[in-house]
């Protein structure tokens, strides 16, 4: 997929609020390797750097894109790569993904799989948008079914029907559980984002839902997609104000040792 830094900083502020939320879930411990998982431009893995001073913190994203725009300077102990999820390599005692995890397949397999990465002792911190029952996804998935010979049968979550692997909090606190986890926390949060119209919502989608549909078509079809799903958002939202109620699903859990 093909990430826009700029598109996707167009709602900074509503995008942050989650992940200052989950960043106060995390315990205070002396963490001495840390992970941001889908690190995009590295903002929040800067974060963790300045507040665990003494870990070395990797920065881990697949997008060229968003990495060009992370800053490591002044931190002797933060540093990004580039390389996917599922090949995250070492050992670490703390694990945090904001807004990634999303994307990948399976959850239960993937959060054993990063399990085995976690040192005892070592913490695991997510936060996932769980918005895939919304409106706005749902027709956006209409105007996927349209496309489907243009985007080769393409679905947004790589599953069955296009389903979404995101669990919810009591589905991923018995997952926690099962792989030996304690002191776990998961739980559900709106976070209300109010844009000006079917046109601001469609901004929004645009730094996100909407990159790996039009990563996978050419510029005409780009815009006829776009135009027809704006044609849906409009028929669902034809006024000058969209409250739209955006849902997250944040868990912590610590590994025994």
């Amino acid at each position: 997929m093909t990430w826009n830094p700029e598109q996707y900083h167009r709602h900074r502020e509503a995008r942050s609020a989650p992940v200052r939320d989950l960043m106060a879930m995390i315990p205070a411990l002396p963490y001495r390797d840390v992970v941001d998982l889908g690190c995009g431009t590295g903002e929040h893995t800067r974060a963790l750097a300045e507040r665990f001073r003494d870990a070395q913190v990797l920065g881990l994203d697949s997008s060229t894109e968003m990495l060009a725009q992370a800053d490591a300077s002044g931190l002797p102990g933060l540093r990004f790569g580039r390389g996917d999820i599922l090949d995250l390599a070492g050992d670490y005692d703390l694990m945090f993904s904001n807004a990634a995890l999303q994307w990948l397949p399976d959850h239960p397999a993937l959060l054993a799989r990063l399990w085995e990465r976690l040192r005892p002792g070592g913490v695991l911190a997510v936060q996932v948008p769980a918005n895939h029952d919304h409106d706005s996804h749902r027709l956006l998935t209409e105007t996927a079914n349209e496309f489907a010979a243009e985007l080769g049968g393409f679905t947004r979550f790589g599953t069955a029907h296009g389903a979404s692997p995101v669990l919810t909090p009591a589905q991923y606190a018995e997952v926690l559980d099962e792989l030996g986890g304690v002191e776990i926390v998961a739980l559900s949060r709106v976070y209300p984002v109010v844009l000006p119209g079917a046109e601001g919502l469609l901004d929004w989608t645009r730094g996100t839902a909407l990159v790996p549909y039009l990563s996978r078509l050419g510029e005409r079809d780009g815009e006829r997609f776009v135009a027809a799903y704006l044609d849906r958002l409009r028929s669902r939202w034809p006024g000058e104000r969209v409250y739209y109620a955006f849902t997250r699903v944040l868990f912590t859990a610590r590994k025994p040792g």
